[in-house]
């Protein structure tokens, strides 16, 4: 046990502190699933993105993580296929209970389905279900599940709408140097 521990500290250390600024897009990938984390085929993490307990990171197919994210997965995060996670995006799947004598951390898990869109700087925390083909506004704090093609949006976020798409498209997004 304790090996492991020294093992995911490592890769910790590694990813976040030299590997997420490299402008080469399979290493970071590479390093990623290295240290456990399951990543589907066309998705990419863009540069400056922080992981932490990369070996509870699920990320689906053609998904789009941008720069400078903020991935705790400590709780766990499923991210499904096509999804798009702009930059600046936090996913935060542990809090404290500030009432708590010893200041108690809990952790849960993150889902993110199928052609979900979080628009940047937005914040999503512990266990929070975005449903499939749904759209977080940009600035938003998403602290309560947001259902299947709705659009979200403010502080705490709120329903703003519905989407209108087929979700025919994929999100697979890379550029050079990215």
């Amino acid at each position: 046990m304790v090996l492991r521990e020294k093992w995911q500290h490592l890769g910790f250390a590694v990813f976040n502190v030299v590997v997420t600024h490299v402008p080469l897009h399979h290493l970071r990938l590479a390093t990623l699933r290295m240290w456990g984390a399951k990543i589907g085929h066309g998705s990419s993490v863009g540069r400056g993105t922080s992981v932490l307990d990369i070996h509870s990171l699920r990320i689906g197919e053609d998904c789009s993580i941008g720069f400078r994210c903020m991935l705790d997965a400590r709780g766990g995060i499923v991210i499904g296929d096509n999804v798009v996670l702009a930059s600046d995006t936090h996913i935060i799947t542990g809090r404290h209970d500030v009432n708590a004598d010893d200041f108690a951390a809990s952790f849960h898990p993150v889902r993110i389905g199928d052609f979900a869109w979080v628009a940047s700087r937005s914040t999503v925390i512990d266990g929070v279900t975005i449903g499939r083909g749904a759209v977080v506004g940009a600035c938003s704090l998403v602290k309560d599940d947001v259902a299947e093609m709705t659009v979200v949006a403010g502080v705490p976020a709120k329903v703003r709408g519905k989407r209108d798409s087929a979700l025919k498209y994929s999100a697979r997004y890379r550029r050079s140097f990215y």
